[in-house]
């Protein structure tokens, strides 16, 4: 497998003022990705790095919010060095001054997985494909767990598709450390479990249909806020978290009935994921946030045609109860051990150079251009914000001092 060019002259102490920035890639809650080099070090920009800013003027209303930054910087460092995985990113380097905190990770040009199922014919992919994705997610999502970390934000948007074709999971700043519990037994006479289950289901059913009775706006797919509702902290002494944090489309029934949660929510999500890839959408979207939670907490997923090895793994998957959900009990190797993974050569994966998808070489005269007029304009990422913040100008800027969106 091609790695990702990561040389050595990146050093763990990042200096915001010497980088320069190429485009922006993505703007989010957490902050802004830009495509940078540094000029002193690497003068073409041979070798991009993407780095994460978060303004920290930006998060004063918002007390989680850096709580958040921080910790996904640590998972990151954990992920580096001898817990470097093939498909996970590496931290290259981080800053921490008054104004910003930011950390740098190797740039995947092939975008991520939700853009590239748009480019596909009726926007989904062939069963081949979900496999050869399906397959590196899992291993990916097996290190994170054993590492006692459960992702809790698995979605195509964060599927990130790198130079070789081969997948990396990215933002962390949802993801919690766990204790895994020492044995693991799906107990099937658990009455009171499930007379409790059944109360906390009926009651979420009541206070949707009592809200829906005056029509509710479709409302659009969004992360959930992770809204402790217990203690605010990112580790726990026990197996299960109680915050409730995704995104609504992916969010487990365990989720929603704030009951607690696992490392099962991942399986869950990577159920909900596969089904989007095969049919497009996801299985239990509703007009508004509260349609989708009572359809994941009462819906079963619709399968079009005949029952196939794919859809026999979703259904499992998506399994309502966590304890009967493949992958509870031993983990990514139930799922690796499913008829749909038949044949797979989990020990090679990494040396498929075949991959679904290889994206273009970023050698092409608009990406030169793109380069050439940030170093002409000498763009920092600090005069960016300092940019936002300041008024508007009487007179646009020269275009090829902007910095171009992705």
């Amino acid at each position: 497998m091609e790695e990702i060019p990561s040389p050595s002259h990146f050093s763990p102490e990042l200096n915001l003022d010497t980088l320069k920035a190429i485009r922006v890639l993505g703007k989010g809650a957490m902050g802004t990705v830009f495509l940078v080099h540094d000029p002193k070090s690497d003068p073409s920009a041979t070798f991009p790095f993407a780095l994460k800013v978060v303004d920290k003027s930006l998060l004063r209303t918002k007390l989680d919010a850096e709580r958040r930054a921080r910790w996904e910087v640590q998972v990151l460092t954990r992920l580096s060095g001898p817990n470097q995985h093939p498909f996970l990113p590496s931290l290259l380097g981080s800053f921490d001054c008054d104004e910003y905190l930011g950390w740098a990770v190797p740039y995947c040009p092939g975008g991520d997985l939700n853009v590239l199922r748009y480019r596909q014919n009726d926007r989904v992919f062939s069963q081949t494909v979900i496999r050869f994705y399906l397959a590196e997610i899992v291993c990916a999502l097996e290190h994170l767990h054993s590492m006692g970390i459960a992702y809790r934000d698995l979605k195509p948007e964060n599927v990130l598709i790198q130079q070789s074709g081969h997948v990396t999971l990215t933002d962390f700043d949802l993801s919690r450390s766990l204790k895994h519990q020492a044995v693991k037994t799906v107990v099937d006479d658990a009455p009171e479990i499930r007379r409790k289950h059944r109360r906390n289901l009926t009651r979420w059913i009541s206070i949707i249909n009592e809200n829906n009775k005056a029509g509710l706006k479709k409302a659009k797919s969004a992360r959930v806020s992770p809204v402790s509702r217990r203690k605010p902290s990112f580790s726990d002494n026990g197996e299960r978290a109680n915050s409730f944090v995704g995104t609504e489309e992916y969010v487990s029934p365990e989720v929603v009935r704030g009951e607690g949660h696992e490392f099962a929510v991942d399986w869950w999500a990577l159920g909900i994921l596969t089904y989007e890839c095969l049919y497009g959408t996801t299985p239990f979207k509703g007009k508004s946030r509260k349609e989708t939670f009572r359809n994941v907490l009462t819906k079963t997923p619709e399968f079009v045609g005949k029952r196939t090895a794919l859809t026999d793994l979703i259904e499992r998957l998506l399994h309502k109860d966590p304890t009967r959900r493949l992958g509870y009990v031993r983990g990514a190797c139930e799922i690796k051990e499913h008829e749909f993974f038949r044949g797979v050569r989990w020990d090679l994966l990494t040396e498929v150079s075949r991959a679904p998808f290889i994206p273009p070489r970023e050698e092409d005269g608009d990406v030169t251009e793109s380069r050439a007029a940030s170093a002409r304009c000498g763009a920092s990422v600090r005069e960016y914000f300092q940019k936002l913040r300041a008024p508007p100008p009487s007179m646009p800027p020269s275009p090829d001092c902007q910095l171009a969106e992705f």
